[in-house]
């Protein structure tokens, strides 16, 4: 059974930068697709980036491509999701998730899920 979990979430002002990890065990992850996803408070998840198991294959959503950066270690089995100059809006839950097959932008798709760091923009 794949597990993930998802760390590198906290407080940080607007204009500053966060770093989050998400690493897998338990079954072979670095075959896995794996995506990032965000839930604010009253809104829907929406997804964030995707990265492909080799890391060749990359998905940001429009909004957030020259601001987050995705890359993976698949010695240490973990993905990374580096944002930078972070805004309120940013504010949210961050989930990594877990897919076999190609890279997707819908967490529907996404079967195995980490429970999720929160990320706080705010002065």
């Amino acid at each position: 059974q794949l597990q993930l979990v998802e760390s590198g979430g906290g407080l940080v002002q607007p204009g500053g930068s966060l770093r989050l990890s998400c690493a897998a065990s338990g079954f072979t992850g670095n075959y896995y697709v794996i995506g990032w996803f965000r839930q604010a408070p009253g809104k829907e998840r929406e997804g964030v980036s995707c990265i492909n198991s080799s890391g060749a294959s990359l998905y940001y959503t429009d909004s957030l491509k020259d601001l987050f950066t995705i890359s993976r270690d698949n010695v240490k089995n973990t993905v990374y999701l580096q944002m930078n100059s972070l805004k309120p809006e940013d504010t949210a839950v961050y989930f990594c998730a877990a897919k076999d097959g190609v890279i997707s932008r819908r967490d529907t798709n996404f079967g195995y899920w980490g429970q999720g760091t929160q990320v706080t923009v705010s002065s």
